[in-house]
């Protein structure tokens, strides 16, 4: 039985996601990337599940690479099969349909920033750093760092900083949008927490519909993200979040979207309920 490096917790419907190696820094080991391929699943599955929490223990939010394996495993098939896995384990961590609140503290390095920046919002430590550290092994960026980082900071700095070698602390990421919140280490946690929480009240499968189709505005016309915005409002709208979105906006009070998606909100009663504008 593999050791346990990933440990999952419910606390109510946030699924708190820890990585749990402080020993070897947290390192992208096959290990981790199991587990973590595993707990994306059971994020994924369970319909009480309506947002992730992605936190760290130790002084390390994540390291990277794995350098044993690296050097043992760099010819082409094995790097080949290991990407090829990302499938199993990054890409669904990155496509959930939920929101994702990534809490980081202490260096995230290579792989590791690439693993920070796959949250939808990512609240920071004091300590934190953001490091690339590719270029310094003779490797091109990975986990999606190619993919994100352009994306969210614009072309011209993500070269910068990545042909740089440059190390961003909390503040620096702060000021370039990377990260939402810097906030004391010690209380990294419990704020990364009620983020989490506060986006379970929202309707989370819609936002998570949202998310999907936001990640392909950068290569797609015009023409077809109206499309995508059509089909996609059509399913939000066919969603017991929706219905009750209006219901309570339409009665003055706050929406229940938990509660409707579980099949426990009370139905409006229409006759009772003030009438609507339409423009």
């Amino acid at each position: 039985m593999s050791e346990l490096v990933v440990k999952t917790e419910m606390d109510q419907s946030v699924l708190k996601v820890r990585l749990c190696s402080p020993e070897n820094r947290n390192s992208l080991t096959a290990e981790l990337r199991q587990q973590l391929g595993q707990a994306m699943e059971l994020a994924e599955n369970d319909r009480n599940v309506r947002a992730v929490l992605l936190t760290a223990e130790g002084p390390t939010f994540c390291s990277g690479g794995d350098f044993k394996m690296l050097k043992t495993q760099c010819d082409p098939w094995p790097v080949h099969r290991r990407f090829r896995n990302l499938s199993r384990w990054l890409m669904p961590l990155i496509t959930l349909d939920k929101p994702v609140v990534v809490g980081m503290r202490g260096y995230a390095v290579g792989g590791g920033m690439g693993l920070a920046l796959t949250g939808d919002v990512v609240i920071a430590g004091e300590s934190a750093k953001l490091m690339s550290g590719f270029f310094r092994l003779g490797t091109i960026p990975d986990i999606g760092m190619m993919y994100h980082l352009p994306r969210l900071i614009g072309m011209a700095r993500a070269k910068n900083f990545l042909f740089s070698g440059a190390t961003l602390s909390a503040q620096e990421a702060l000021d370039l949008g990377l990260v939402a919140k810097v906030v004391p280490d010690d209380q990294l946690e419990a704020v990364a927490l009620a983020e989490a929480h506060r986006l379970t009240q929202g309707p989370a499968e819609v936002m998570g519909l949202a998310k999907s189709l936001m990640a392909r505005s950068f290569e797609t016309s015009l023409n077809d993200m109206f499309a995508f915005e059509g089909l996609g409002q059509a399913l939000a709208m066919s969603n017991p979040e929706f219905r009750e979105g209006l219901n309570a906006a339409i009665e003055g009070r706050r929406a229940d979207f938990a509660g409707a998606a579980a099949g426990t909100s009370k139905p409006a009663d229409s006759s009772d309920a003030p009438q609507a504008r339409v423009a």
